[in-house]
């Protein structure tokens, strides 16, 4: 219900700047409010988290994600013109700053809720099926509650669903909190700590992903561009658009969910898949402009790839690094997303405005093609022992 009423909210947000403005850049500089600050904010949640405790730390994101969404609800019936757009852009920028926290924090908490460690992967890869299936519900129920009550109503219920989960950890979970291992004051405690300490299979991962990222994610920030060239210029248009990515990512999550153990254990193989299947998807894109059929597979296609990416760095990170490290390997992973796509989009949008969306696609698809390829010829017998299985460095070097 909370995702739900997020993709709501920032299908609400999107197409009123689109409407209001129709220009591509700032439609990535809003997907860039929301994503960009992970990449200043997420080593220091993930310090926060192993130093703090990933339950307090969770708990106060969840405060500010309610705050910040509710103040882009009041912004509607409040503001007018350049004042309406610059409030929106500053909810978005708050509701980022706050998601760094509670991105960072809810990978760490997971662990606390599995009684049984081997389970952990499943668990963390649920996520990745329970995200999209919000995903799906939230941009087609946000395109229809603005057509049908308007851009307040989506935005209060966006505020309002912050609420259950906040509820959810303060009342119901029982986490087991003798399990959590934080990280002691001083240098041991900072993020270049836990970038040397990981090993070399998770910093690999860490360098490919946001390569891989670079070229393949940017399709959140252009979402409604490329929504209104596929299915036309209408809010339900968009959620639709939309709601294929999620059915795509749904299912890829599911198939990463099912073989999480396997595939963990073999990284180069998941993230040069991803990436292939992702690049060959784009230029299905630009082959196919113009053929409504060919475009939502390809669309599902990338939710699939880019899912399977995003999930699979996650679980590698955090299945693959010791407890006391897993607060900051996961701000690394969302540093390695380049702001969940929003640094990429704004590429992306810089791009399209010189050459065009197809051939946007074309280009980045190419580039994509050949980095998934690479990586599956060179590193697809990488191995990934977790580090409970031996000491963490040896752990690492038997892998390689």
């Amino acid at each position: 219900m909370s995702t739900a009423g997020s993709f709501a909210g920032l299908t609400a947000k999107s197409w009123i700047l689109l409407n209001n403005s129709g220009n591509a850049l700032i439609l990535a500089l809003h997907f860039g409010c929301l994503a960009l600050p992970s990449l200043l904010l997420s080593g220091p949640a993930g310090v926060a988290t192993d130093r703090l405790g990933c339950e307090k730390v969770l708990i106060r994101a969840q405060w500010g994600l309610f705050g910040a969404a509710l103040l882009g609800a009041l912004a509607i019936p409040l503001l007018q013109g350049q004042l309406q757009v610059a409030m929106l852009l500053l909810s978005t920028l708050l509701v980022g700053v706050a998601s760094s926290y509670e991105l960072t924090a809810r990978n760490k908490y997971s662990a606390l809720l599995v009684e049984d460690p081997e389970h952990l992967g499943r668990y963390i890869a649920s996520f990745s099926v329970v995200f999209n299936v919000g995903k799906l519900i939230g941009p087609p129920l946000g395109g229809w509650l603005l057509a049908l009550g308007g851009p307040t109503t989506a935005l209060v219920l966006d505020a309002a669903t912050y609420l259950l989960p906040l509820a959810t950890v303060m009342g119901l979970l029982h986490p087991i909190r003798s399990a959590e291992q934080r990280s002691g004051p001083g240098r041991s405690a900072s993020l270049g700590t836990a970038w040397r300490e990981c090993g070399p299979v998770l910093r690999h991962v860490l360098r490919f992903t946001a390569i891989a990222t670079l070229v393949g994610f940017f399709h959140p920030g252009l979402a409604p561009l490329i929504a209104r060239q596929v299915l036309g210029p209408s809010p339900q248009a968009l959620g639709i658009f939309t709601s294929v990515l999620a059915a795509g990512s749904i299912c890829g999550g599911i198939t990463l969910q099912r073989n999480s153990a396997w595939l963990t254990a073999r990284p180069g193989l998941l993230l040069g898949s991803c990436t292939l299947l992702t690049a060959l998807a784009q230029l299905g894109m630009a082959t196919g402009a113009g053929h409504l059929a060919i475009e939502l597979v390809m669309t599902f296609l990338i939710g699939a790839g880019t899912a399977c990416l995003l999930a699979g760095t996650n679980l590698i990170g955090q299945v693959g690094a010791p407890m006391a490290l897993r607060g900051r390997m996961a701000g690394l992973g969302q540093i390695a997303f380049l702001g969940g796509g929003g640094l990429s989009g704004i590429a992306a949008a810089l791009i399209s405005a010189r050459i065009g969306l197809g051939g946007t696609f074309a280009l980045l698809g190419g580039i994509g093609s050949v980095l998934g390829l690479g990586e599956l010829v060179l590193q697809g017998r990488l191995r990934l022992v977790p580090p409970s299985s031996l000491r963490s460095d040896e752990s690492h070097e038997e892998a390689r």
